[in-house]
């Protein structure tokens, strides 16, 4: 015999919550697609000769117009305690950029184990200050602008044209 549940029940912090089991199987099938399927695998258009030793496919980032724009390709190595001149310094000095803010929240979806639990430089400044810059943490996934004099870590990427 089969039993049909509407909810399940659990008991968090002292509070009973209630989950529609709907919730519940859709966050579990995610759960199993997630861990079935690699983050960022090559597409058809790459192969593993396009990647250099160390590099890793981030995935494709979408252009304004929302068409394909570029692959992103994360370089090896970081770097602790830059300003965001030196960590722009430092990534051209391996041969690629600072991410932009949307190539960070690609890495942080597809690459973000790559990652230190830390606060990254992009290499977009802000709009409304030209002494401020965006960051984003790897640890939970939050963007935000800081001085450009304050220190953080970097990681580089280049782009491939399609």
């Amino acid at each position: 015999m089969t039993q049909v549940v509407e909810s399940v029940s659990v008991e968090v912090a002292g509070a009973q919550v209630t989950i529609p089991k709907e919730t519940v199987v859709k966050a579990w099938l995610a759960n199993v697609m997630a861990a079935a399927a690699p983050a960022a695998a090559l597409p058809e258009t790459l192969t593993l000769g396009d990647l250099r030793p160390g590099e890793l496919y981030a995935g494709l980032i979408l252009g304004n117009d929302g068409e394909p724009g570029h692959h992103l390709i994360l370089l090896p190595g970081d770097a602790e305690d830059k300003t965001w001149e030196q960590a722009k310094e430092w990534a051209g000095s391996v041969g690629g950029e600072l991410p932009t803010r949307r190539e960070q929240s690609l890495l942080f979806a597809n690459l973000g184990d790559e990652f230190e639990s830390a606060w990254y430089w992009s290499g977009t400044p802000a709009e409304s200050h030209s002494y401020l810059a965006w960051v984003q943490s790897f640890g939970n996934g939050v963007q935000n602008y800081y001085h450009k004099n304050y220190e953080f870590r970097a990681r580089a990427v280049r782009r491939l044209p399609l």
